[in-house]
C-alpha cells in the first residue's frame, strides 16, 4: 500500500482515550506521526470514580512506539483545560475526537432529572466545551478536523436509553451545523455511530460478540476523515466489525394540498398512502435546511383552481406556451394607504427628519418618492402562480434580476389603488429562465397611475423549448451602460444597520431580510437589504439631484440588481446626464462592488427645461459661415451616426475610444471647427470644438476632403504632417475606418 496517510506535525485531542475506542484512536494517530493529548477522567462506564492510570497507560504505549503524547485528567465539561494542555505541550491543536461518554440506562418512567442531566452534561456539554475552546484556534490557522461520536441509539432509539439517545442525536445536529459554519475556514466536522467493544458496550453485549467488535476496525475511518486531504464534511457514518456505511435522510414525495382551501384530517387520511410511500420514485434526500424547505415552499403555488376553465400553459411533455401564459388573467390586489404609509416608505429608503417634504404630512411639498410605485404592486406580483406557468419552479431558486417602473401620474398622498398582474414574457435561458411579470396600478377613478415590470431569473427552470431573447419594450429593456467619462454627480448615503427592519414594514415581509437563520439558509452572513430598498435609495438621489423633488419630472426608472447589500453599508450613486435620461449605477463603498448597474431614469417636464441652459452650453456651435468643401461630408457622417441604434453607437464608442477635432482652413482663409466624439456616451458629431480634450487634430479643409472621399490614406497624411495626432498614432487609422463605415462622399 502506497501513499500512507500521515499526521506528522498535527496535534490530536482524544477524549475518553483511556480504553476502548478512545485508546484505539490515540494509539493509531500516535503511530502515524501525530502528537496526542490523551484525555481520560479514569471513571467507570457510569461516570463514577476517577483515576490517572487509564490516561497514563495509553501515553506510555504511544511513547514506547516512538510517538509523542501527554495525558490530561480533566472532565470534558472543563474542555478549555484540555485544549490548554495541547497548547502548552505542543503549541497547537488540529484534530478533536469527542469520544468520552457514560451510560445511565433506566426506563423513562423511572428516570430522574439527575440521570437525564448527567448524560447531557458529559456527551453534549462536554463536546461543546472542548470544541468551543478550540474553535478560535481552528479559525485562525484555517484548519480543523472534528469527529463527534453518536450511536445507533441516537439514530434509531433504544429501550431504556431516552437520555442517552437524545444526547447522541443532539451531537448529530451539532455536527451538521459546525460543518456549515466551519467550511469557509477549512474546518470539517463529521459524526460516527460506532459499534465496538468498550467500557460501555461490555455491559450490554455478550463476550463472543464483543470479541468481533474490535475498536481497531473503527479507527481507520476516523483517521481518514481527519486527514488534511479529505473533503468529507457534515456526514454521518455507521461503522463496526469491518463495515463502513454513510447515512442520509430520505423523505417521500408526499402530497401537497391547496393552500387556499381549509384542510381537514379526513383529507390527510385519504392521501396517507401517498404521503408515506417511499417506493413511488418520488422520494428525495435533502441534505440542507434549504433543500428540506423546497417542497413546502413550492406548495405555496398550489391553489385550487377551476382546471376545466383555465387554459393550460404547460404541456404534458413539459413545454411552455408563452402566449397562453401571457393571456392568463389574475386577481387584482387592492392597496389602501394613508400619509403614514408614505412617510414609512420614505423613511425606509433613508429619508430623515430634515427632509420635511418626505416625512411631514403638513409640508406643502409633501409626497412620496416616485419609487413608491413598487409598493402597491408588490403583493399583486407575488400572487402570480409561477408553478402554473413553469414546468419546474422552486421559489428558493428565484432571483430578482431587474425592475422597471413607469410613472403615469404622481401618487396621491393617500388613497386606494388597484394593481393587476400579468405575464409580460418568459425566456428560456437553458440552465434557468427569465420571467417578467407586469403590474398595472390604477387609482380609485380607474385611471392608470403606474406600471411595474418585475424581471426574475429562476435557476433550474429552463430548457422548456422557449425563445431566448425578449422583444424591445423601449425604456423597460434599455441596456443603459454607464458612460466612461467622469460622473456628472455623485451622492453617497450610509444605510442604517436597521434599514431592512424598517423597509420591510412597507410590505416585503420576506424573513431573508430580518431573520439571521433564514439568511444563513440563503447563504448570507447577515440578513440582506431588500433590492427594492436600494432601488428606492438611488431613485431618491436622482429625484433630488435632477427633478428638484418634483414628481412630475420623473417619467420612469429601470435598474439591474447586480449584488446584494448588507444593512449599514454606504451606497454611492454615480449619475451621468445623457439627453433626457440620467444613466446611473450604485456602488457599495465598503466592498467596492457595483450593486445596481444598467440603470437609468428618464426625465420629463420641468427637469428637461431646467437642463436646457446647460445643454445649450454644451451643444455644438452653429455651422461656420463660408465655403467649406468638408461641410457636406460632415453632414453625411452625422446622419450615418445618428441613424445607428443606441447599441450600435455604444459599440462604436467602445471600439474607437477617441475624439477627433477638425480645425480647418479653406482656400479663402476662413476657419471652421468640427468634432467627432466617439469616446463618451453614445458618441456625437457637430460644429465647434469638443467639450473634452481631442485625441486627433486635422488642420486643413482639403486634407479632410481627400480623407473623407477616399483619395488619401490617413497614415500617409500623418507621415506628411497633414494630420496631427496626440496620443496613439493608430488613432488616425481609426478615423479612416469611421469615414469609410459612414460612406462619406463628396
Amino acid at each position: 500500500m502506497t501513499d500512507n496517510l500521515r499526521f506528522d506535525g498535527r496535534v490530536v485531542i482524544v477524549t475518553g482515550a483511556g480504553g476502548g475506542l478512545g485508546r484505539s484512536h490515540a494509539l493509531a494517530f500516535g503511530a502515524r506521526g501525530a502528537s496526542v493529548v490523551v484525555n481520560d477522567l479514569g471513571g467507570s462506564h457510569t461516570g463514577e470514580g476517577a483515576s490517572t492510570r487509564a490516561a497514563d497507560v495509553v501515553v506510555e504505549e504511544i511513547r514506547a512506539g516512538g510517538g509523542k503524547a501527554v495525558a490530561n485528567y480533566d472532565s470534558v465539561v472543563d474542555g478549555e483545560k484540555i485544549v490548554e494542555t495541547a497548547m502548552k505541550a505542543f503549541g497547537r491543536v488540529d484534530i478533536i475526537i469527542n469520544n468520552a461518554g457514560i451510560l445511565r440506562d433506566v426506563s423513562f418512567t423511572r428516570m430522574t432529572d439527575q440521570q437525564w442531566e448527567l448524560i447531557f452534561q458529559v456527551h453534549v456539554d462536554g463536546a461543546y466545551k472542548v470544541l468551543k475552546a478550540a474553535w478560535p484556534i481552528f479559525r485562525k490557522q484555517k484548519f480543523g478536523r472534528i469527529i463527534n461520536t453518536t450511536s445507533a441509539a441516537g439514530l434509531y432509539g433504544n429501550f431504556g436509553q431516552a437520555n442517552y439517545s437524545a444526547a447522541k442525536l443532539a451531537l448529530v445536529g451539532l455536527t451538521q451545523t459546525l460543518a456549515l459554519e466551519g467550511k469557509k475556514d477549512n474546518i470539517h466536522c463529521n459524526v460516527i455511530a460506532p459499534m465496538a467493544a468498550s467500557r460501555m458496550t461490555e455491559t450490554v453485549l455478550p463476550p463472543d460478540m464483543l470479541a468481533s467488535l474490535k475498536p481497531e476496525m473503527v479507527t481507520p475511518l476516523v483517521q481518514y476523515l481527519c486527514h488534511e486531504d479529505t473533503t468529507e464534511n457534515g456526514s454521518t457514518f455507521e461503522v463496526g466489525a469491518g463495515f463502513v456505511g454513510k447515512l442520509r435522510w430520505e423523505r417521500t414525495g408526499g402530497h401537497g394540498f391547496p393552500i387556499d382551501k381549509t384542510l381537514f384530517p379526513e383529507q390527510v387520511r385519504e392521501q396517507w398512502a401517498k404521503i408515506t410511500d417511499f417506493e413511488d420514485g418520488r422520494a428525495t434526500h435533502p441534505t440542507s435546511t434549504a433543500e428540506s424547505m423546497e417542497s413546502i415552499m413550492a406548495n405555496f403555488e398550489n391553489v385550487a383552481t377551476d382546471e376545466a376553465a383555465r387554459p393550460k400553459v404547460i404541456s404534458a411533455d413539459g413545454k411552455v406556451d408563452v402566449e397562453v401564459a401571457k393571456s392568463l388573467t389574475f386577481e387584482s390586489e387592492v392597496f389602501e394607504y394613508s400619509e403614514r404609509d408614505v412617510i414609512l416608505y420614505n423613511l425606509g429608503i433613508g429619508a430623515n427628519r430634515k427632509d420635511l417634504h418626505l416625512v411631514y404630512e403638513n409640508n406643502e411639498a409633501f409626497g412620496a418618492v416616485p419609487t413608491f410605485g413598487v409598493i402597491p404592486s408588490f403583493t399583486a406580483m407575488n400572487a402570480v402562480p409561477f408553478g402554473e406557468i413553469l414546468p419546474s419552479f422552486n421559489p428558493m431558486m428565484l432571483l430578482h434580476g431587474e425592475q422597471y417602473l413607469e410613472i403615469i401620474k404622481p401618487f396621491p398622498t393617500h388613497g386606494k389603488l388597484t394593481s393587476t398582474p400579468y405575464v409580460v414574457d418568459i425566456l428560456d435561458k437553458g440552465k434557468g429562465c427569465v420571467v417578467t411579470v407586469g403590474v398595472k396600478t390604477a387609482d380609485e377613478n380607474g385611471d392608470d397611475i403606474c406600471i411595474n415590470e418585475f424581471t426574475m431569473f429562476i435557476r433550474g427552470a429552463g430548457n422548456f423549448g422557449g425563445k431566448k431573447d425578449a422583444a424591445d419594450r423601449g425604456a423597460a429593456t434599455a441596456s443603459n451602460q454607464a458612460p466612461t467619462r467622469k460622473p456628472d454627480h455623485v451622492v453617497q448615503e450610509k444605510t442604517s444597520e436597521d434599514q431592512a427592519a424598517l423597509y420591510r414594514l412597507s410590505g416585503d415581509w420576506n424573513p431573508l431580510h430580518i431573520d439571521p437563520d433564514m439568511a444563513a439558509v440563503g447563504g448570507f452572513d447577515v440578513p440582506i437589504l431588500h433590492g427594492l430598498c436600494s432601488f428606492g435609495i438611488a431613485g431618491k438621489h436622482i429625484f433630488k439631484t435632477y427633478c428638484n423633488n418634483n414628481a412630475e419630472s420623473f417619467k420612469n426608472i429601470k435598474v439591474r440588481f447586480a449584488k446584494t447589500v448588507n444593512p449599514g453599508e454606504t451606497l454611492e450613486t454615480s449619475m451621468w446626464r445623457e439627453g433626457n435620461k440620467v444613466v446611473f449605477q450604485v456602488r457599495a463603498v465598503e466592498r467596492n462592488v457595483i450593486i445596481i448597474s444598467n440603470a437609468a431614469v428618464e426625465l420629463q417636464g420641468e427637469a428637461l427645461k431646467a437642463a436646457a441652459p446647460a445643454a445649450a452650453a454644451a451643444a455644438p456651435a452653429a455651422a461656420p459661415a463660408g465655403n467649406f468643401k468638408s461641410a457636406a461630408a460632415f453632414e453625411q457622417i452625422k446622419a450615418g451616426i445618428e441613424a445607428m441604434s443606441s447599441a450600435e453607437r455604444q459599440a462604436q464608442v467602445k471600439k474607437v475610444k477617441a475624439i477627433f477635432q477638425f480645425e480647418l482652413t479653406n482656400e479663402a482663409g476662413q476657419t471652421a471647427t468640427y468634432h467627432i466624439d466617439l469616446k463618451n456616451g453614445e458618441g456625437c458629431i457637430g460644429a465647434g470644438a469638443s467639450k473634452n480634450k481631442a485625441d486627433v487634430v486635422i488642420s486643413k479643409d482639403d486634407v479632410f476632403v481627400d480623407l473623407a472621399s477616399g483619395k488619401a490614406n490617413a497614415q500617409k497624411l500623418f507621415m506628411s504632417g497633414a494630420i496631427k495626432v496626440k496620443g496613439q498614432v493608430m488613432l488616425a487609422t481609426k478615423l479612416g475606418d469611421i469615414l469609410k463605415a459612414n460612406k462619406s462622399k463628396l
